[in-house]
């Protein structure tokens, strides 16, 4: 099995949920400019969009979007409970935030983290939208550990995204122009979050603080 990861790209969710289930695999770290392998391999032929995750299964088959990913590496370890079962409400749950943090989080730093081209739309429609979706995350983890009371694959991608914002608690990575500290029930899950082993193992694979 390999995982196809760019330093601090939304790859780093699926990368974190391989250690934390301890499961094997190959990581191969792709270009973000010229879409090259550390092997000279063009990234291309595996995804023509250019963009990570990429999980090859060793048997021909390519996983190449996030969501799908973490939840194929959550069912290789069921007993782990970081994904629930198929079928549950609980899993229906999960895919809701798997949805939501991938159209409404995700895409949403997108214009923030090209913020020259986008112009005035960065600031004056991307910024606010995504600080509202962010507050409403703030609010669902009051009283709460992590999203869904116990860590599950949707807790390492939304780490994964709130690295590329700012906030004197956090480590950035991207520093898109947004700031989370007023964000305190964010904060504590952060902070809960890069407290565990395999966030701070892949941070260090990754060559990140």
């Amino acid at each position: 099995m390999k995982l196809y990861y760019m330093p601090a790209a939304c790859s780093l969710a699926p990368h974190i949920v391989l250690r934390e289930l301890r499961i094997d695999a190959v990581l191969v770290r792709v270009d973000n400019k010229t879409h090259r392998t550390e092997d000279g391999s063009d990234f291309t032929v595996l995804n023509p969009f250019g963009y990570v995750p990429l999980l090859d299964l060793g048997d021909g088959t390519l996983l190449r979007e996030g969501p799908a990913i973490l939840q194929y590496l959550a069912d290789l370890r069921p007993e782990s409970a970081f994904a629930p079962a198929a079928g549950s409400m609980a899993r229906y749950r999960l895919q809701e935030w798997l949805n939501f943090l991938s159209s409404e989080i995700h895409k949403g730093f997108i214009p923030l983290l090209y913020a020259q081209l986008a112009g005035r739309y960065a600031i004056d429609t991307a910024r606010p939208k995504l600080e509202e979706r962010l507050a409403w995350v703030d609010a669902e983890l009051a009283g709460r550990d992590y999203l869904m009371g116990t860590c599950t694959v949707a807790d390492a991608y939304l780490y994964a995204l709130v690295q590329w914002g700012r906030a004197e608690w956090l480590v950035p990575t991207y520093r898109a122009n947004i700031n989370y500290d007023g964000l305190h029930h964010l904060r504590d899950w952060y902070l809960k979050m890069r407290a565990r082993p395999a966030v701070r193992e892949a941070l260090s694979a990754e060559g990140l603080r």
